[in-house]
C-alpha cells in the first residue's frame, strides 16, 4: 500500500446520502493508500432530505491521496458487500465511518464478518435490518391517489415518510409494479416520478403537496371492511407489521379502530353461523394430534393415509419444519423416519444439534401421493393446501414456543411466512417472526438425495453450513 502523509486527516464530502458507489470508490482508494479509519471523515450533504444534491467538488476530490500502480487490491467479502449496500442507506450519520472501519479490518482479517459477536459487525447487521424493514413498509403502505393533470391524463400521487434514504433504491420496485401508470411518490427525502417510460427525480416535498383523497378510496375502504376477518385478528401482530405512524397515509386505516372494536361481536356471530374455518386451537399437543386425524379441510386428508403429528419436547428451543410426511412416515406414524429423515439425523449429529431436544414436524400433516401400481409416488402440496394446514402448525408453535425455527424447503418456509420465498435468497440469515422467534431457511434433505457429483457436494456443504449457523445461534441465545 502507498503510505499517506503522516498525520494528515482527510475529509470526504459525499454528493448524496445514499451514494454507495461513490463511497466504495473513495474507500477503495483510501485503503490502497494505507489511510486508517481514524484519519478519515465522511461528510454527507447537510440536512435531511438532500437526497438529490447536485454533483459538486466532492466528485473532484483533490485533497485525497492517489494509489500507486503497485497498490494491492482491496479485499471485501460477499457478506460485507451485501450488508453494506443496505447499511449505506441508513440515516445514522456514522454509517460510512463504520463501513470504512470494517473494510479496513477485512484487509488483515478476511473473515471478520463471520464474528457475530463483533460489535461493528452487529451494528452493520442492525443497519441492514432496519433499512430492509423500511423498504418493506414503503412497498406495503404507499397508497396512490388520483389527481388531475394539466393535459387531462390520469396521474397518481402518493405520500410516504421513510426513516432512511431508501427512496431512490426502491424506485425500480414501483416502476415494475406500476409500469402502466403515470405516478409520483413524494417524500421529505426526495421524490420520484414515472411517466410510463422515464424515471425522474426531484427534491424533497411536504405533506401538503400530496392529495388528501379521491373517489376510488370509498370503493377500496368498502372492500377492506368486507375482507377484515375478526377471527384472525391479533392486534399486537398487526401493530408490529403496520405501525400507527403509517395510518395517516392509508385510507383504510381510519376503519381499523371500529373494526377492532366490533371484532368480538362479529367473531361470535361467525361461530354461531358456522362460518369459521376451524374451531378454537387445541391447547395441548395431544389434542392437536387427535384433531388432525379428523381434519378433512383439503383433499390430502381424503386420501388413504394417516395424520403424522410432530414429536419432541413440549418446550424445545428449536423447531424443525419439513414439507409433509413421506411414505415411511405415513406408515410409521412418526415424522422424519424415512431416507430424508435419516440424512437429516446425520447432519444434525455432525453439527452438534440433538434431535432428542428438538421438536420436529411438517407443514402438511398428511402424505400427498398418487398411486402407481403398488407404489405411492410423492406429490408436492399446493399453496392452498399448505396455507390450510398452517392452522395446525401455528397451534404447535403456540404450545412449543421455540426460540428458533428451521424450515426445510420452500413449502415449510411458506407455511411460516404465508408466502413463497427463494431458498437461495433467504438462507443463512434470520427472519424475525411474531413473538420474537427467528426463522432460518435451508433446503429439504430430500433435495440432497436427488443430486449427485459436484452438485450434491455443493448443496451438502451449504446444508451443513446452514445447520451449523443454527447451532451457533442457539448457543448465543443460551449464553
Amino acid at each position: 500500500m502507498q503510505n499517506a502523509s503522516l498525520g494528515a486527516h482527510y475529509v470526504v464530502n459525499l454528493p448524496a446520502p445514499d451514494d454507495f458507489a461513490f463511497w466504495r470508490e473513495r474507500a477503495r482508494s483510501l485503503i490502497q493508500c494505507d489511510v486508517p479509519p481514524d484519519r478519515v471523515s465522511w461528510i454527507e450533504p447537510g440536512g435531511t432530505g438532500d437526497l438529490f444534491a447536485q454533483e459538486g467538488p466532492a466528485r473532484r476530490q483533490k485533497r485525497l491521496p492517489t494509489p500507486g500502480k503497485d497498490a494491492r487490491p482491496v479485499r471485501a467479502s460477499k457478506r460485507f458487500m451485501k450488508l453494506a449496500r443496505n447499511a449505506a442507506l441508513h440515516s445514522d450519520p456514522e454509517r460510512f465511518s463504520l463501513l470504512y472501519r470494517v473494510l479496513w479490518r477485512l484487509q488483515s482479517n478476511p473473515r471478520a464478518m463471520e464474528d457475530k459477536a463483533d460489535l461493528d459487525v452487529r451494528r452493520i447487521e442492525e443497519l441492514d435490518k432496519s433499512v430492509r424493514r423500511d423498504s418493506h413498509k414503503m412497498h406495503a403502505f404507499v397508497r396512490f391517489r388520483e389527481v388531475e393533470s394539466e393535459d387531462g391524463a390520469e396521474h397518481y400521487v402518493a405520500w410516504f415518510e421513510p426513516d432512511h434514504h431508501i427512496v431512490r433504491a426502491n424506485a425500480g420496485f414501483f416502476m415494475r409494479r406500476f409500469s402502466n401508470m403515470n405516478w409520483s411518490i413524494l417524500t421529505p427525502r426526495g421524490c420520484i416520478h414515472w411517466d410510463g417510460e422515464t424515471m425522474r427525480e426531484s427534491g424533497p416535498a411536504q405533506r401538503s403537496d400530496a392529495p388528501q383523497g379521491d373517489p376510488v378510496e370509498d370503493l377500496w375502504k368498502s372492500y377492506y371492511a368486507s375482507i377484515f376477518n375478526p377471527a384472525r385478528l391479533k392486534v399486537g401482530a398487526m401493530l408490529s407489521e403496520m405501525p400507527k405512524k403509517y395510518w395517516k397515509n392509508m385510507p383504510e386505516a381510519e376503519l381499523i379502530p371500529d373494526l377492532i372494536a366490533g371484532a368480538q361481536a362479529r367473531e361470535a356471530n361467525m361461530v354461531e353461523t358456522g362460518a369459521l374455518e376451524f374451531e378454537d386451537k387445541p391447547e395441548t399437543l395431544g389434542a392437536i394430534g387427535t384433531a388432525i386425524e379428523k381434519c378433512r379441510k383439503c383433499p390430502i386428508g381424503e386420501l388413504h393415509n394417516q395424520a403424522v403429528m410432530g414429536e419432541g419436547p413440549r418446550r424445545a428451543s428449536l423447531m424443525i419444519v419439513g414439507e409433509q410426511p413421506g411414505d415411511q412416515e405415513d406408515q410409521g406414524g412418526r415424522p422424519f423416519i424415512g431416507p430424508a429423515g435419516q440424512l437429516l439425523d446425520e447432519y444434525l449429529t455432525r453439527t452438534g444439534i440433538e434431535r432428542s431436544e428438538t421438536y420436529v414436524t411438517n407443514a402438511v400433516k398428511h402424505f400427498k401421493y398418487v398411486q402407481r401400481g403398488k407404489r405411492r409416488i410423492h406429490q408436492s402440496p399446493q399453496a392452498k393446501e399448505i396455507d390450510t394446514c398452517r392452522w395446525w402448525l401455528e397451534a404447535e408453535r403456540d404450545i412449543v414456543k421455540p426460540r428458533l425455527i428451521l424450515a426445510l424447503g420452500a413449502s415449510a418456509a411458506r407455511s411460516l411466512l404465508g408466502k413463497t420465498v427463494s431458498i437461495s435468497k433467504v438462507r443463512g440469515e434470520p427472519i424475525p417472526l411474531e413473538g420474537g422467534t427467528e426463522l432460518w431457511v435451508t433446503a429439504h434433505p430430500s433435495y440432497l438425495l436427488r443430486l449427485d457429483g459436484e452438485a450434491q457436494e455443493k448443496q451438502a456443504a451449504l446444508f451443513e453450513a446452514d445447520l451449523a449457523a443454527v447451532r451457533e445461534r442457539l448457543a448465543q441465545q443460551e449464553a
